[in-house]
Order: structure tokens, then sequence, then C-alpha cells
């Protein structure tokens, strides 16, 4: 398995720093841990054939894979070589009782220019397909995104056999402008124009390959690392088996083709079963009036020629089709997860939930620029993480329950909105989307159960409709156009947790919160202390850490 060893002996201080009096060395001393060293740096990228000022991480667009195995502690050091502050954010890594290092402003001060900070994250109970993107400045739309793997460990099964090859291929909707160009627009209360094509590992038109052989199966990561659009994906005269989601072992089902709602990961497999020839691989957009397509090729050895012909036709605006795609997308349940138990000894089906949170989006104006909000709060972001605010009791910088948990019916306002819950509570959160847009939401630092999904109002009587056995656990979900969409979640994980929208101009825009979970507990089992090296900025600068 290839891992990025450059700069373990300049760290190998700091590695001992981190063995010596890290909470991992103290709680998971058996774990293994990797290293990795990121340089952050503007370059020159060409991805739809027009120069673009992109991220790079170690030159590279997108970024090198992060390859681990569950447990697995991750030093990943992050030099900030940009002339502006930075963050990477992990997602779909729960960060279990440590929100502290998980990359979004809320929870961690952002790395000056020409500084570093060493994230030290632990892939803890967990296996799948994720990816990492940069969170600040409307940087995502410049670049610094790349694949996460979480294999599982050598004795834990996993329900089918080892591929012959494992691809991660990152597909998402781009702009020809610069980042800086668009968060501008952004920042003047303007609306984004639609995208100008679609990306498969960076690349444009048949511009990435895929080398297979005869009669193998390979595995495919898809993850839609875009910033607004539903992605359509297929392959020419192939079929899809979905074998996972989000580190979820699904059922396995066949598809001719797989909506990937942005912000969301899947794994399928593919066996080269066709004549040994290039085939098209296509990413179109869903729900469009313009439908952007772009490919890529598969390719077998000893091909007998290039692809011919146009690339192969997908969905273009049916939610119907997805909507019941959706639906039959539900776990294994006697599959091995992270542990040697099967996924469905957890019943969730059978649990009481504590709470129900109903969250509506809403779009307007507020001081004469555009804006985006949940439950009529639109967030802004205070001076200082509100993680440090909430370790460091420093008053002033948010309050639990500045947003609502049902919509209120008034008009758009902005707050630093945070909303509170209490660990070990089990929830329901209904998204209600009364727009005529199709959303995508994400939750950090947990995995969630989708019950339901279904199109009009959410009433009491939609429960009648759940899915209380199978249903799959992921973190990011769709909400169609004037629908809702329904999960459990459990709240198990102490932190402050970034819920927000994957449409990545509304997040800008103000269409998130915090969900703070907590617990009066100090225990080291609940919650780890604020990391040593963690960054102090804001009303946190000047104040310490941890004594060594």
């Amino acid at each position: 398995m290839p891992l990025n060893l450059a700069g373990v002996a300049a760290l190998s201080a700091l590695l001992f720093l981190c063995v010596s009096v890290s909470f991992f060395s103290i709680v998971e001393a058996e774990d293994p841990y990797r290293f990795f060293d990121w340089n952050v740096t503007y370059g020159d990228i060409y991805p739809l054939g027009v120069r673009q000022r992109g991220i790079l991480i170690n030159g590279q667009f997108p970024g090198p894979d992060i390859h681990s195995v569950t447990n697995d502690n991750l030093i990943i050091n992050v030099h900030n070589s940009l002339d502006e502050p930075f963050l990477l954010s992990w997602s779909g890594i729960q960060q279990r009782r440590n929100s502290y290092e998980d990359g979004v402003f809320g929870t961690t001060c952002p790395i000056p220019p020409r500084r570093n900070f060493t994230y030290i994250l632990q892939v803890k109970d967990q296996i799948g397909s994720f990816y990492y993107f940069p969170s600040l400045a409307f940087h995502k739309a410049a670049g610094g995104f790349g694949g996460i793997r979480i294999l599982s460990r050598p004795r834990i099964p996993v329900p089918f056999p080892d591929p012959a090859g494992d691809y991660t291929v990152l597909i998402g909707d781009w702009y020809k402008s610069n980042h800086t160009t668009l968060k501008a627009h952004l920042d003047k209360g303007k609306k984004l124009p639609s995208p100008d094509g679609i990306l498969i590992n960076g690349r444009g038109p048949n511009g990435v390959s895929f080398n297979v052989e005869q009669g193998k199966t390979y595995r495919l990561r898809i993850s839609n690392v875009g910033l607004q659009n539903s992605l359509n994906f297929r392959i020419q005269n192939h079929k899809l088996k979905l074998v996972e989601v989000e580190g979820t072992h699904t059922l396995q089902t066949t598809y001719s083709s797989l909506d990937v709602h942005v912000g969301q990961s899947y794994s399928v497999l593919v066996t080269a079963d066709q004549p040994s020839q290039d085939y098209y691989i296509v990413a179109s957009s869903r729900f469009t009036s313009r439908v952007l397509t772009t490919t890529a090729v598969l390719r077998y050895s000893h091909s007998a020629g290039p692809v011919k012909g146009p690339p192969p036709g997908g969905p273009t605006i049916q939610i119907d089709w997805s909507l019941n795609q959706a639906r039959s997308i539900r776990t294994n349940l006697t599959a091995s997860g992270p542990r040697p138990n099967p996924q469905g000894s957890y019943h969730y089906g059978l649990i009481n939930t504590t709470k129900t949170i109903i969250l509506s989006s809403s779009a307007g104006q507020v001081n004469g620029k555009q804006r985006y909000g949940i439950n009529s709060v639109s967030f802004v972001a205070p001076d200082t993480p509100l993680k440090l605010a909430d370790y460091f009791k420093i008053s002033g910088v948010f309050r639990v329950g500045s947003i609502s948990d049902r919509p209120t019916g008034g008009g758009l306002y902005l707050d630093t909105s945070v909303l509170g819950a209490d660990y070990r509570a089990f929830v329901e959160i209904v998204f209600q989307n009364d727009e005529d847009i199709i959303q995508s939401y994400h939750l950090d630092g947990y995995s969630f159960f989708v019950v339901g999904l279904d199109g009009g109002q959410w009433t009491t009587a939609s429960r009648n409709q759940y899915n209380l056995r199978d249903a799959i656990a992921r973190s990011t979900v769709q909400v169609y156009s004037k629908s809702w969409t329904a999960i459990y979640v459990a709240l198990d994980n102490v932190g402050m947790w970034n819920l927000r929208s994957e449409f990545w101009a509304r997040q800008y825009l103000g269409q998130q919160f915090y969900l703070r979970v907590y617990t009066a507990s100090t225990s080291l089992r609940d919650e780890f202390p604020i990391p040593k090296n963690a960054l102090l900025c804001g009303r946190a600068k000047g104040r310490h850490t941890r004594p060594l």
C-alpha cells in the first residue's frame, strides 16, 4: 500500500512528542501510525483547457490519496504555502471524541500563511470511502481535495473478494473562473452562475483512463467533490455493483448508473466482462436545465481500439428514478463493519427517539445581499472558533439555542447559530425542502440512518413509511425538491459538529450551523482534551492548551 513517508525524519521529534504525551498513546497505543507531509501551494492547472490558479498538495491536483486501515492514527503535517489562511477538513471521518481536529472554522483555527499544523486523526472504528477538502474561503473551487480509503483489518471479513484493482474516482462540477473571482462574486451578495463543466480526477473529457484486464473485477471509490450539482455516473456497456456507502457495506445491488449527489461517496465493483476495447466512463449533471457531461476511459489491456460513438446517455431531470434508487440502497445486515459483529446487530428501529429536530432551508436577501439559511438563521462565522470558545469558556462568541429546532416561519436573519443537544440522545432529524432545487446535507462527526425520503411536507404520519430495519448509514444525504428526508442519529460523539449544505455557495453564505453535543463529564472516555499543538486565534489567542 503506497504511503507518503517523506518528512518522517523531520517529524521524528514530533512523533516522540505525540507518542509520549498524546491521548492516542494513552488510549490506543497498539494502533499503527501513518505519517504524511503535505505542502499546499498554488499552481497552474488546465482542467477545462483554460489556465487557472489551482491549489496543489505536494504538486498534485487532485491531492494524494490517504490509504489507511481501521483504527490507524494519521499524522498529517500540512504546510500552508498559500498567501492566505487554510484548513483541510475530512468528510466522513468521525473524529471520535475529538472535534478539535475536524478542520472547519467552528472547531479549528486556520493555518496562517507560511506556517504548518499537524493534524492528529484516528480513523476509529471506521471503514470505507471518503475524501478531504479545503473548508475556508471558497478554496474548494480551486482544488486541494483528495480521496481517503479505510481498509478493514486483516481478520475482519469483507463481503466480496479482493478486487484486482482499487481506484479513486473524484467527480464534480467545475468553473473556469478562479476561486477568488467566485468568492468575490458571493461576497458582493450575488448568486453564482451555472458551472462550466464536469471533471473526473481533475481532468476534462477523456483526460483520464483506468486500466483493466479481461475477466477481472475492480473497485471504484466514487466521490462527488463538486460545488453544487448532483451527478449521474455510468460506464458504457458495464454494470455497477454497489458494495459500500460512506463506511457501510450495502446490499449488493446492481445498477446501470448511479446518482451521486454533491458531497456523497460510493464504492462499486465493475467486472471487465466485455470485449477488449476502450469504453466511456461518464459523469453528467442531474436536475439541471443544461446537462453538463464529461468522460473518462475504461481501457482494457490489449484494447482493440479507442472509444467509439457518442457516450451513453443517462437520466436528466427524473426525480422519481433517483428517489427509487435512493430507497433501494440498504445496509447489508450480515456483513461485518469495522468490527467482527454484523452491521445489523445494532437495532436502531427499536430505540425510542428522544427528540425531533426539523430543519428547513431558505434563501433570501439580508441587507441587500444574497444569503441562505436553516430555520431562518443565516450562519455568520465568529472571530473565534466555537469549540475553542467553549473549551476556554469565552463568553460572547456564541449562544446555545441561537437556532430553533423547528422552522420559525420568520424572515432570514444573521447569527452564529448553535443548536444544543445532549450526549447519548437518540434524535430524529427531518430535512424539509420547500425549494425547487435538490439539496444535500452533511453532518460532521457522525454516521446516521436514512430512514425515509418522500415528496411533499413531512408529518408525524410520515413515520409510518420509515425503514426501521436496514436503512443505509451514512454522513451525507440528499433532499429532493419539494420533499423531505428523515434520519436517525445516536449522539454518541461529544463535540461541536458542523451540519451544512454541500451546495458550497449556500454553505459559504450561511446554510449551516453547529450542533453542540454536550456532557458535563470531563472524562477522557467521553471527550479528549484540547490538542497540545492546537492553533489559538481570535479571543483564544494567548491562552494555553495543556501543560506537558
